[in-house]
């Protein structure tokens, strides 16, 4: 029996083994690359993987391959692009043998239990926050304390949080509390305006402490907001001092990376890079078109809206993924003015012709990027996505990239994926050869300029 047959069943008694959510996020999209009678090589879609499962899931791996096969396995993970080309040919054969706090406050998590795991559309764009945020779900205060998560504003970071809340809640005793900085703000304000009565003033610094410390997991929204509040900033300080410490779970959010908030105390900052930091960017095309046909099957949507049409509104909509619901609610709204009238392209360009020019449409800024770069080179667009090595279309690519890092300041990872789905440290890689060549090529250097004249 060959290696797909195996891991197929493999995978059956996996499903069996664990919840949905852990099959979905750790072991879907794996696949066995080879093996033998000491080793089993385990190909896994991102370097989370190769960490969670070797850490959590290494001993139920081996006891399923060994049920299956007869054998013990080492197990080795690895990722796609580093499997050398010969290996990926290969196929072999094997034979197949048939605790809780003390409180008198009451506590509130404040979680929208609408905000599940379940619900949350994974793509290329926040694939690695979505893991990791299920890493941190299933191990809290363990795995990437804090987790910081940083993107711009409706890409799904609050989703995300509330998700990792509920399904530590449902999965064990833990204490969550989801804030937002607001929030705290306001709590560690209260502090002041209690003074007037020695008495009260105690209850509630007492009912802050216990409603910030005696929990298991803090998730905090938009922490830049705490940017311009300097004694709130000390006491959250504090707070995250005296949680880490006692290793309890620590999410937070942000529209920036913790590098670029600089209004808030370098020592804040600082622990914010303890953890993990990930990033969500932009959905493409395709998970923009997911988003729209979950929204329509979650809200029940009588009515049938054709794929030409959420192809329009995917595509002219922003990536804020509360605007492409505001699209279809738009759209749904205008049918039923017009008598019910059949959703059409037609009648959505219509009904959302207002909408996008107020400035909701997507200006997706390396696209333009890559076309102006492939004009100057002669050379297509598809050019500079697409497989080929030649020197005609390798150097003018990483340009391109250069181009992308340096004017539009975008991350290593979204100029990758708009690169044809490449690794970051290739993109990295890219960056830094141009880097040198422009200190080293006066005409390199002077060809960049001129082509940094038509994107600025």
């Amino acid at each position: 029996m060959n290696n797909e047959i195996l891991w197929n069943k493999f995978l059956e008694k996996v499903k069996n083994s664990v919840n949905s959510m852990v099959y979905s996020t750790w072991f879907s999209k794996t696949h066995l690359l080879s093996i033998d009678s000491n080793k089993a090589t385990i190909v896994v879609p991102l370097e989370i993987h190769k960490k969670r499962l070797s850490e959590s899931y290494q001993d139920l791996i081996v006891s399923i391959l060994t049920t299956l096969t007869g054998n013990v396995y080492d197990l080795d993970f690895v990722l796609e692009q580093d499997i050398p080309i010969d290996s990926k040919e290969s196929t072999q054969i094997i034979e197949v043998k048939t605790p809780e706090v003390n409180n008198k406050f009451h506590h509130e998590s404040n979680l929208n239990p609408k905000y599940t795991f379940e619900t949350f559309i994974v793509g290329n764009s926040n694939k690695l926050a979505h893991a990791a945020a299920f890493a941190v779900a299933e191990s809290p205060g363990l795995t990437y304390n804090p987790l910081f998560i940083y993107g711009n504003s409706g890409l799904g970071k609050t989703h995300l949080m509330h998700a990792i809340g509920n399904y530590i809640q449902e999965t064990s005793n833990k204490k969550v509390l989801y804030v937002t900085s607001e929030q705290f703000i306001s709590d560690f304000s209260g502090i002041g305006r209690k003074e007037s009565s020695e008495n009260e003033s105690l209850n509630y610094v007492e009912y802050f402490k216990s409603k910030y410390r005696n929990i298991d997991v803090l998730i905090i929204d938009d922490i830049q907001f705490l940017a311009g509040a300097t004694q709130t900033q000390q006491e959250f300080f504090h707070t995250f001092n005296t949680l880490y410490n006692d290793k309890k779970q620590i999410i937070i959010s942000s529209d920036r990376s913790p590098n670029d908030l600089k209004l808030l105390e370098d020592r804040l900052r600082t622990r914010f890079c303890w953890g993990l930091t990930v990033d969500i960017y932009p959905p493409d095309l395709d998970l923009r078109i997911n988003i729209l046909r979950k929204k329509i099957d979650g809200a029940k949507i009588d009515k049938n809206i054709p794929d030409d049409v959420l192809e329009y509104i995917a595509s002219n909509m922003a990536s804020d993924v509360r605007q492409l619901e505001g699209a279809i609610n738009r759209l749904l709204a205008y049918s039923t003015i017009m008598g019910g009238a059949e959703i059409t392209l037609n009648l959505a360009v219509d009904a959302l012709k207002d909408f996008i020019n107020k400035g909701t449409s997507e200006k997706n800024n390396i696209s333009k990027l890559q076309k102006i770069v492939a004009e100057y080179f002669q050379i297509s667009a598809d050019d500079l996505k697409g497989k080929k090595r030649s020197a005609t279309v390798a150097f003018p690519r990483q340009i391109a990239m250069y181009l992308a890092r340096e004017v539009l300041n975008e991350s290593y990872q979204r100029i990758g994926l708009e690169f044809g789905g490449r690794d970051h440290s290739t993109v990295m890689h890219s960056c830094e050869k141009i880097e040198s060549d422009i200190k080293s090529n006066k005409s390199i250097k002077e060809m960049i300029e001129k082509i940094k004249k038509n994107i600025v």
